[in-house]
């Protein structure tokens, strides 16, 4: 394997890596802003 193809392997993994990071904390965001809503922490009392 040349150089470069390594490189631009190590790259689609960072760029694989970042993007599942993403995704990840997207959800966890999505996940609590729906539990806390549905808990009623957004509704006036």
């Amino acid at each position: 394997m040349t150089e470069g193809a390594a490189r631009r392997g190590t790259a689609w993994v960072i760029l694989a890596v970042v993007a599942a990071a993403l995704v990840v904390c997207c959800c966890s965001a999505v996940i609590g802003l729906a539990v806390s809503w549905s808990t009623g922490l957004f509704h006036p009392r």
